[in-house]
């Protein structure tokens, strides 16, 4: 029972981990968060920047993988067109050291 329970900790805790692998979807009811592209990096709730394997997007610091389908996706999003729609503003970075997070009270969103 101790072994059981010890493996679903575990699993579960690891799973919780890795909150950056996305899919964007192509209706907005499809998705866990809405996210809206600003043009500027200080309008932005969280910087991005696009890692290319899954392995480096790991720990919700803003290092996104973008899965080519929907169920090896930790979290669904959905881009909208204005801002007022979006959970949470983004912006793309350049580097991957300039990734992270600007507004620490939407951090729950990518979990």
């Amino acid at each position: 029972m101790k072994y059981s329970l010890f493996l679903f900790i575990f699993f579960f805790s690891l799973k919780s981990v890795e909150a950056q692998k996305v899919f964007s979807v192509q209706y907005e009811n499809q998705s866990d968060v809405k996210v809206f592209v600003v043009k500027y990096e200080n309008q932005a709730d969280l910087k991005v920047y696009k890692v290319k394997y899954d392995n480096q997007a790991q720990h919700n610091e803003g290092k996104w993988y973008f899965t080519k389908y929907s169920n090896q996706a930790d979290k669904k999003i959905y881009f909208v067109k204005y801002e007022n729609q979006a959970d949470l503003k983004i912006y793309f970075v350049k580097y991957e050291s300039q990734a992270g997070w600007r507004n620490l009270s939407l951090k729950h969103l990518m979990y």
